[in-house]
């Protein structure tokens, strides 16, 4: 058995609840809403980290604007806090260069990230996942057993019928959901509830597309100002996504 996985259960010993945010496809704003979601919590006294396990394509540090911060090496690797956010990502490690990893490549560089991670005691801590339903999605199911997903979609067909396949497996294999949040929302259609209705999840909001957001992209003062943060806001306090789980 890889010694990894031992430490891996005790790197997340202090953390009270973990959120995966995931999705059927890419594009469809879960990279943001997960950042946002962060700063969110973090703005209401919730004590959180924030980390991108999106290997492949990571995207949070541009989304937050996050140059010249670095972890710190010590028994692990503890990471850098910035806006009462402790944050990871792989481009520590690969800084501004490709990272084409492939199969099992991928499983190892997020099995030596959960490893070498030395998170605080936090309320939360946030994962950006990978889309799908492939290896890194199980993988996340695998090693982080407290893991409930959030699951973002938009009201595109394709999106949808990705996500009824990442439903249907998280379903089977009991792992807990806290709810789906439609995105991009464009025109009023029930499109979405309709064609989750047989699923047995909360619909917890809609989020109207937001031709705001490119700008705030890498200023978080301007970020949390727009549309989508203060609807995210509004959903997030509406459901049972801040309700901490007695230990």
């Amino acid at each position: 058995m890889d010694p990894r996985l031992n430490i891996i259960d005790k790197r997340l010993a202090g953390i009270k609840r973990i959120i995966a945010v995931s999705g059927g496809k890419g594009g469809i704003g879960k990279s943001l809403a997960a950042s946002v979601l962060a700063l969110t919590m973090s703005r209401l006294g919730f004590r959180v980290g924030l980390l991108d396990l999106d290997l492949s394509a990571p995207s949070m540090h541009v989304i937050l604007g996050i140059e010249g911060l670095y972890p710190k090496e010590e028994k692990g690797i503890v990471p850098p806090e910035i806006y009462g956010i402790e944050f990871m990502s792989i481009v520590y490690f690969t800084g501004d260069n490709p990272s084409p990893l492939r199969g099992i490549d991928i499983s190892n560089a997020m099995l030596e990230l959960l490893a070498v991670t030395r998170w605080g005691p936090l309320d939360f801590l946030i994962l950006d996942t990978p889309p799908g339903i492939g290896d890194a999605t199980m993988d996340v199911i695998r090693w982080l057993k407290r893991a409930e997903f959030l699951i973002m979609t938009t009201a595109s067909k394709v999106a949808l019928e990705t996500v009824k396949k990442v439903i249907k497996m998280l379903t089977e294999l009991n792992v807990p959901i806290i709810g789906v949040i439609e995105n991009m929302k464009m025109v009023k259609s029930p499109l979405v509830k309709e064609e989750l209705k047989g699923f047995y999840v909360p619909i917890l909001g809609e989020i109207s597309f937001d031709d705001k957001i490119e700008d705030s992209i890498g200023d978080v003062n301007k970020l949390l100002e727009t549309d989508f943060a203060v609807k995210l806001k509004e959903i997030v306090l509406n459901s049972s996504i801040l309700k901490l789980q007695l230990k």
